[in-house]
């Protein structure tokens, strides 16, 4: 009978160094997905909420801009001017085009 050859499967350094730079790269880029997932997140709800106090703002600024023009509308200055005994007179306006 012949004698079986016993192959002897042992790991070389090379080996264990490339499956060590492996597995350390894989946890690497797992880390730097969730971090960087939860940065982008962090950054979309900033952007929404300076979304929303942007409107609020616009919302405030037409409000004004509507009592501005309701304050200097024609009839509530000629309210005015009656009330501090002005007299109106068409002949002395003056129109300035921008």
């Amino acid at each position: 009978m012949a004698k079986k050859k016993k192959k002897n499967k042992k790991i070389t350094k090379g080996e264990i160094l490339l499956y060590t730079v492996a597995t350390f790269s894989f946890i690497t880029m797992i880390s730097l997905k969730i971090f960087c997932g939860a940065s982008i997140g962090e950054m979309k709800m900033n952007i929404e909420e300076m979304k929303y106090k942007i409107d609020e703002q616009k919302k405030k600024n037409e409000s004004l801009t509507m009592k501005v023009n309701e304050l200097t509308s024609f009839e509530n200055v000629k309210k005015v001017v009656e009330e501090m005994g002005l007299a109106y007179n068409n002949d002395n306006i003056i129109v300035v085009d921008k």
